[in-house]
């Protein structure tokens, strides 16, 4: 298992929520606000064709984030 960022992730990876940093605050609660808190169950699905935004599911619904939001999401790879 490996600790790094969401934005590094693969399609198809389950990843454990570490961390979010806390800057941007407005960033930080929008992704609290769907469900993406330290200790919750991810997976990434797909990625769009050009790479960006990404796809992940966090319980039963499916969000799109931007590479450089998923930056500032800690994982680890399950």
């Amino acid at each position: 298992m490996s600790t790094t960022t969401l934005a590094q992730a693969r399609t198809g990876d389950s990843c454990l929520v570490m961390n979010i940093r806390p800057e941007p605050a407005e960033l930080r609660s929008r992704l609290y606000a769907l469900g993406v808190i330290p200790g919750c169950q991810l997976k990434v699905m797909r990625f769009a064709p050009l790479g960006d935004p990404m796809q992940i599911r966090v319980g039963g619904s499916y969000i799109s984030i931007r590479k450089a939001e998923a930056e500032v999401i800690a994982i680890e790879v399950q």
